[in-house]
């Protein structure tokens, strides 16, 4: 159950996203029928890492189904290989398929012009439930129209998990008195910043374990780089599609991770989305930034290892606390030929008591996306320890932001700064030595490709 990505998303460069583009043309569509009767409704979502997730929601559908006298057809498709990806461009292309797809958070946009807007369905829950966080605007809302619905299924948060007994003994902090199970704001959480974020990197890389984040360009490296980045205000491009990369912040947050680089281990640079788990799950690091992914596998294949877990909030910066997120969305077809059963079944299905059972179904691995639902138990009671990920969600008493990495510029520049891995290959940079100057160099080069 390794995390392969953390969102589902494995990132495709601008020249990879074309050529799977063409070639997803001539490839047989992956579970893909043409439904005719008004009768039926199909969808694929995403393969679940904790694959209880996936029985759970298959029978909320068919339960839906049998109420509503609906034919329902329900596929998982695996984020490996790109194969949801894939399928979703070939069914764009196509204009057959499913009627409802889960996309991964770059998708909705990069088929918005086969998407159905959804505004109505939007309009029902937020008025129920509250409004949606405004990366989930950016990344789905077009022109003023929604295109898909933010879903919690595989919808999470990437911030630190830690070793309890290794922070108390290197560092002298217990993660579990400055992040109780409870909203209270602590003088520790209020303390815990970059700057003692960097001092415990250095006592934790001193002892043997150090800090499990790479400086590779999968998302989990490029969502902890653009949480980094984001609190030190440093954007490198704006909105506007202007060039920021040799701003003060810029360089403020190069120098503070000119720092941090010398902490992380030897192998950061190859790091995938796998690697930091397995240090975590191997004793041979101190804290990653991860979903409970890691938590979930130690629990079952190392529970010595899971009693010592306890997931918080990132560290705030001078500009303030990025949480690192990831987000899936819930979209229909405009192709489609039950676009109303497709509409019904995704506000059924994001309604509180069938997220909270998912949610429960995956030990709390699946963020809601309406804040109101972030009172659900299973975060308080889901062990071991109890209360390990109790501040996995994003709680007021954090302060913190969600962040989608490069989102200061427009979607359609900050998806290839994200799919390029700028930000964690600008750290590699300083990693293996070279300066400040040469690194500002290399990234206007790169910026400047994407901002034509």
């Amino acid at each position: 159950m390794a995390h392969t990505t953390g969102a589902g998303t494995r990132r495709v460069s601008r020249r990879q996203a074309l050529k799977l583009a063409a070639a997803a043309g001539s490839l047989p569509l992956v579970h893909i029928r043409t439904a005719g009767a008004a009768g039926k409704v199909s969808v694929a979502f995403w393969d679940h890492w904790v694959p209880v997730g996936n029985d759970v929601i298959k029978k909320q559908v068919e339960a839906w189904a049998d109420k509503n006298k609906v034919e329902a057809q329900v596929d998982f498709i695996t984020s490996n290989g790109f194969k949801n990806i894939l399928t979703q461009t070939a069914e764009a292309q196509a204009k057959t398929g499913h009627d409802i797809q889960q996309f991964p958070q770059w998708q909705v946009l990069a088929l918005a012009s086969s998407l159905e807007p959804i505004d109505d369905v939007m309009g029902r829950l937020t008025a129920k439930y509250g409004p949606v966080s405004k990366s989930a605007e950016y990344l789905a809302r077009l022109k003023g129209h929604w295109l898909a619905v933010p879903c919690s299924t595989g919808t999470q948060v990437k911030g630190p998990c830690a070793r309890i007994s290794m922070f108390k003994q290197h560092c002298g902090l217990d993660v579990q008195a400055m992040y109780p199970v409870a909203n209270d704001y602590t003088a520790g959480a209020d303390a815990w910043d970059y700057n003692a974020f960097l001092k415990a990197a250095e006592q934790c890389a001193k002892a043997g374990v150090p800090f499990g984040i790479g400086l590779g360009t999968t998302a989990d490296s490029v969502d902890t780089a653009g949480a980094i980045f984001a609190a030190h205000g440093a954007d490198l491009i704006d909105g506007e599609g202007a060039i920021k990369v040799n701003s003060p912040e810029v360089h403020a947050a190069l120098e503070y991770c000119q720092k941090l680089v010398k902490f992380l281990p030897d192998d950061a640079v190859s790091y995938d989305d796998a690697s930091n788990n397995r240090a975590l799950i191997s004793g041979k690091s101190a804290l990653i930034m991860n979903p409970p992914s890691a938590w979930a596998v130690a629990k079952r294949d190392a529970p010595k290892v899971a009693e010592d877990c306890w997931t918080f909030s990132a560290p705030k910066g001078p500009k303030g606390r990025f949480v690192p997120t990831a987000i899936f969305f819930w979209g229909v077809w405009n192709f489609s030929p039950n676009k109303t059963a497709a509409k019904e079944l995704i506000e059924y299905l994001s309604q509180r008591d069938l997220v909270k059972e998912r949610c429960d179904a995956v030990s709390g691995y699946d963020i809601p996306p309406f804040d109101s639902m972030l009172d659900f138990d299973i975060w308080k009671t889901v062990s071991p320890p109890p209360g390990t990920v109790y501040n996995y969600p994003i709680r007021p008493s954090h302060h913190g932001v969600p962040n989608i990495a490069c989102s200061s510029a427009a979607p359609e520049v900050a998806v290839q700064m994200y799919n390029r891995g700028t930000m964690p290959t600008m750290m590699a940079k300083l990693k293996s030595g070279q300066s400040i100057p040469e690194v500002i160099a290399w990234a206007k080069n790169e910026l400047e490709g994407f901002a034509r």
